[in-house]
């Protein structure tokens, strides 16, 4: 598994894991696997269990899902690919859970999981990588020496915690629940009436699976407004979602954020303050968005994913350059 110590490390075990992948392939698996990389494809993501574009994991040999798992883990850590691996293995923990309800749902299976490349990876145009499924959806774009996007960046668990069987109490998101209600439970009576924008969760992120952010102006409470602990713990659970990218990567960005946007961040709720019911939380703050949400399924079913307004897709990267695509 592949963590990179700088951007040149990390493109070419891109490069060499995207290639990899798509030279295993046969021309029929090609055929599914592969888009141009301005296809409008490209931008169409959702978080679901659906039918999709690319190549299942079902329709790969051994070989070819190991080559596919590698070119997933480039772009991670080993604990965010741990989680993305649990979320997929968590299929087979919501199916029987289902069938024993009654519900009568998209088959749960780990198999449904779908990889699907554009462009030419290590070729001298921008080229991309995405792997989804239920509440797996991941998005790398590279162009030349540099990771030029890495959003929409979502993850999802239902259940949010198993409540029995060889996995009981198992809670894979966990972490991004708790440094939240940590942060909303240290606030004054003040700052929580500033922090708490509705009564109620939405019934999931409010941007969904939109291609482009659209979100109103920076709500809930602003970085100015907390103590130096508070913006601490605001920063840990910022870390917590830009770190499920590689280290390097991840550095980035967040010395990027600090040295120019952390003070821009609000920190929005939704919903009572209790676990057992539905809640909800934002972080928006100029180029950067996360949004959490635990409504359905009796608050036991997480969404969660990190934006780029402008960015995600690489939108802002190649909107720069678009004379070089358009221009006889």
């Amino acid at each position: 598994m592949a963590t990179a110590s700088n951007g040149l490390t990390t493109v070419r075990n891109m490069n060499e894991a995207g290639s990899k992948f798509v030279e295993s392939l046969d021309a029929q698996q090609r055929a599914r696997a592969t888009y141009p990389y301005l296809d409008g494809e490209r931008v169409f993501w959702y978080y679901p269990p659906l039918n999709r574009h690319g190549l299942a994991l079902r329709d790969m040999d051994e070989n070819q899902r190991g080559l596919a798992f590698a070119l997933m883990a480039t772009g991670l850590t080993d604990r965010s690919y741990e989680q993305a691996k649990q979320i997929i293995e968590h299929e087979s923990v919501l199916g029987p859970l289902e069938k024993e309800q009654g519900i009568v749902s998209f088959v749960r299976d780990p198999d449904l999981y779908y990889f699907t490349i554009f462009g030419e990876p290590g070729g001298s145009e921008p080229w991309g990588w995405r792997a989804e499924g239920h509440h797996v959806s991941l998005h790398f774009s590279i162009w030349g020496d540099d990771i030029i996007s890495m959003t929409p960046f979502f993850f999802g668990a239902n259940p949010a915690e198993v409540p029995k069987g060889p996995k009981a109490g198992l809670r894979i998101l966990g972490a991004r629940e708790d440094m939240a209600y940590e942060l909303i439970n240290s606030l004054d009576a003040g700052q929580r009436s500033k922090t708490i924008i509705y009564d109620q969760a939405p019934y999931d992120i409010l941007t969904y699976n939109s291609s482009k952010v659209s979100l109103p102006k920076e709500e809930g409470l602003s970085v100015a407004a907390m103590s130096g602990t508070q913006r601490e713990m605001l920063m840990g659970l910022v870390t917590e979602y830009v770190s499920q990218v590689n280290e390097e990567l991840a550095g980035r960005r967040l010395t990027a954020l600090k040295e120019g946007g952390f003070d821009q961040l609000h920190f929005a709720w939704a919903g009572p303050l209790d676990k057992s019911e539905a809640h909800y939380y934002r972080i928006h703050g100029g180029e950067f968005v996360v949004e959490f949400d635990n409504r359905q399924n009796g608050a036991n079913h997480i969404h969660s994913v990190w934006r780029e307004v402008e960015n995600d897709f690489a939108g802002d990267v190649l909107r720069e350059h678009l004379l070089m695509y358009h221009v006889l």
